[in-house]
């Protein structure tokens, strides 16, 4: 029985056709919604990653944290999310921007 071959622009379309709708599958099933509220998150912040001033006040500016996981350092994570991270304390929820 003879092989038949395959045209290379059939199997170029379909390995497109293929791609956009595992494309299409995974954008549609993996992303969230925007959050409707945002909370500060205090205890989670990296050193140099903090997203605005401590909130003992020793200073007023993004990316002063000295250490890692400092009670007074925090960062903004969507609202729920906070109490999930071990170590994660919520200081203040603020609504996101529409």
């Amino acid at each position: 029985m003879p092989l038949r071959k395959t045209k290379p622009a059939t199997v170029a379309s379909g390995l497109i056709g293929l791609a956009l709708t595992a494309a299409a599958g995974t954008a549609a099933a993996g992303v969230p919604d925007a959050p409707a509220n945002w909370e500060k998150c205090a205890g989670i912040a990296k050193a140099g990653q903090n997203d605005c001033g401590a909130t003992d006040g020793s200073h007023a500016c993004a990316g002063q944290a000295k250490t890692d996981g400092s009670k007074t350092e925090w960062v903004y994570v969507p609202e729920g999310t906070c109490e999930k991270i071990v170590g994660g304390e919520i200081y203040a929820v603020k609504p996101a921007k529409g």
